[in-house]
Order: C-alpha cells, then structure tokens, then sequence
C-alpha cells in the first residue's frame, strides 16, 4: 500500500498544481475531502484556533500538535500537509518532532527558521535563526526521518533580511536535501514570479487572505512554475464568520427556528461522517455473532 508520504511527493512532483486547501479540525479536513481535495493543508494557525482559540505565536505543544494530526489522519484518507512550527527546540528536539509527525501520519510537514515563540508569518514582529542553527535543524529532521514523509524548509526571513537573503537560504536548504521550498510573505508579483524561477526545487506558494503576499489562482501560481499552493487560514475564517451569524441569530430572541438555517441539518451531517455505514457495520457484526450462537446452540 502506497503511503501518504509517497502520495503527497506524487501530487508535488505531477505537473499540475497541488491545491493544498487548509482545514480547521478533522471536520472540515473530512469536508475538505468529500469536497474532491486531493490533500490539505493543516497549519498551526488554525490547529491553535481550534485548540485553544488563541493565536499562532507556539502555544501549542508538540504533543498537543502531534495528538491534533493523528486525528485528522485517523479520518481522512488524502495526504496532509502539516507544521512542524520551529521543529521546538535544538537538533534534538527537531528530531523527536520528526517522529512524532511520522507517527501522526502526516504526508509532510514544514520547519521554519524563526526564533522560538514563533509568529504567523504574515504578522509583524518576526525574527530569524541564523543560518548555521537552521541547516543543522534542517540536516537533524533529513536523518531522523524513517519513512516517505516529505521535509519542507520555510524561510521568513524576507521580512527581516530581505528578498535576497530568503533565496539565498532557501537554496541552501534544497542543497541540504529539503524536498519542498518555501518562502514565506513573498510581498510583491515579482517577489513571487522570482521564487520558482531561481531556485532548483518545488517550490509552496502560501495564500493568505488579508496577508501580506498577493492572491494567486491556482492556473496563475502554476504558470509561475508553483509545484503546490497552500490556503491554510481561511477555513478558519469561514467557520468563525459562519459562527458569529448563527450565534447572532440564536440570541437575538432564543429561538432555534430563526436561526438553524444557517446548518445543513441533522440528516447531512450524519450522512457526512459515516453514521449509516457505521450502524450498518455494527448490525453485520451482530448479525454474525448471532449466526454463530445460533450454530453453538445446534
């Protein structure tokens, strides 16, 4: 049986785009799915949103991470890109991230050279590693991988030192064996036109929305030459606006009947996650085990 790792390095290499939309929970990670998603995005923005409704700023622990992935995993079947925030630590600690986000049974995950706490890469206020400790964490997560997990390299450091000095590490970390590049916060079209035509690798374009990097449509990001492109905060978004309406509906005078329109319904839901199939499951087994009292009996 193929693994997700080797999934996800198909979709990477194949000469179309992967849309890599970017999910909430296991939920929405199901929804996206069932939607035709070819795999999913699962950032630690959103993955604290739902966790802890708090910002991106390395909150959540790397078990914490690793328990929120396993269950997503658990439920979908596409491969899934994941963050392995600042890999938590020193070389040591990146190399335990690695296995916990094999054992997880993400198809990829990214490390990013930010000093820990991290930031959003699109708000304000980043700092970066200096290169030497970067590479090594980068060299540390290449050797500790056992499987087919693919090992993205994230660069901020546009932000903090320039266009220039982000290409220039991230060629060092394709050089160190990272299979995907990132650059994050690209500011400009010719920021992003640059990306994929100067470095030797695939190359993740991150779509933001209110970030600091232009929008691009899919056919738009693969013309530049993108191998994948990456949403992975707006679902968030989608379910708190979607939220805060209900929620608004609800309390406006109590009343269920003003206000469930907002859902899909009991039915919809229960069809989504399996419920048939799953009562189906349980009568077979009944079944049997009936069958065989029956036969013990004879």
């Amino acid at each position: 049986m193929t693994t997700v790792g080797a999934r996800l390095r198909t979709l990477i290499e194949a000469p179309e785009i992967t849309v890599l939309p970017g999910v909430h929970d296991t939920l929405s990670a199901l929804i996206a799915q069932s939607c035709g998603a070819k795999a999913i995005a699962a950032g630690g923005y959103s993955a604290t949103a739902s966790l802890l409704g708090r910002p991106d700023s390395s909150q959540l622990s790397l078990t914490e991470l690793g328990d929120y992935y396993a269950r997503i995993a658990e439920r979908v079947e596409i491969p899934m890109l994941a963050d392995g925030d600042t890999g938590f630590g020193n070389v040591t600690n990146v190399a335990r991230t690695v296995k916990v986000l094999e054992r997880a049974g993400v198809g990829g995950f990214f490390i990013e050279d930010q000093v820990f706490p991290k930031r959003c890469g699109h708000m304000a206020g980043k700092a970066i590693v200096g290169v030497e400790e970067m590479a090594g964490k980068l060299k540390a997560a290449l050797d500790a991988r056992q499987g087919d997990t693919m090992i993205m390299a994230r660069t901020d450091a546009i932000a903090t030192d320039g266009f220039q000095e982000a290409m220039d590490r991230m060629a060092l970390y394709r050089e160190i064996g990272a299979d995907i590049l990132f650059v994050e916060a690209p500011i400009d079209l010719d920021q992003l036109r640059r990306i994929p035509k100067e470095l030797d690798g695939p190359c993740m374009v991150n779509q933001i929305d209110g970030g600091a990097t232009p929008i691009l449509s899919a056919k738009e990001a693969q013309d530049m030459g993108y191998a994948a492109s990456a949403m992975p905060v707006t679902a968030t978004h989608a379910v708190m606006k979607a939220l805060q309406v209900f929620y608004g509906d609800l309390m406006k005078n109590g009343d269920l009947r003003d206000a469930m329109h907002h859902g899909l319904g009991f039915e919809a839901y229960t069809d989504l996650v399996g419920l048939p199939q799953q009562r189906a499951t349980e009568q077979a087994y009944l079944d049997q085990a009936r069958a065989f009292a029956d036969g013990m009996t004879r």
